[in-house]
């Protein structure tokens, strides 16, 4: 019998899949990491980008995440993520756009306030950058 691991992936509004996988790829803030079954017990936070699911050496799903965290154990996967999309469906003028308003709003406010709006700015591109990276693979 193949060896799997339970792999969960949960937004605010749903849970996005639940399914037994070879592997999984996960987007760490550390960096990428692989989950296999009987994997060491972890927790770690997420990094925008993609979450690849194998089967075998197939990659079946590609799904974007942004924020979040992974929690490991032996058994499972959990992904609880603030936002999920499809590789495929990837829209990246509407982060483009948020963030020329961000800007547009910072050139407007006060000191404190702009501070506030520029790491929100920094946290957009980020996330924009990932996006741009994983609509070109």
């Amino acid at each position: 019998m193949v060896d799997t691991t339970l792999f969960e992936l949960v937004s605010p509004e749903k849970l996005v899949m639940s399914k037994n996988v070879s592997m999984v790829v996960v987007p760490g803030t550390e960096g990428l990491f692989g989950v296999l079954p009987r994997h060491s017990s972890m927790l770690s936070t997420l990094a925008p980008g993609v979450i690849n699911v194998y089967d075998g050496d197939d990659v079946t799903d590609s799904l974007f995440v942004i924020n979040g965290f992974a929690e490991v154990t032996e058994e499972r996967c959990t992904v609880l993520a603030e936002e999920v999309i499809p590789v495929e469906d990837i829209d990246t003028d509407k982060y483009e756009k948020q963030t020329e308003m961000l800007k547009d709003e910072a050139s407007r406010s006060e000191s404190g306030s702009a501070e506030k709006i520029r790491k929100n700015i920094e946290e957009r591109e980020q996330i924009l950058a990932a996006m741009i990276n994983a609509k070109n693979h």
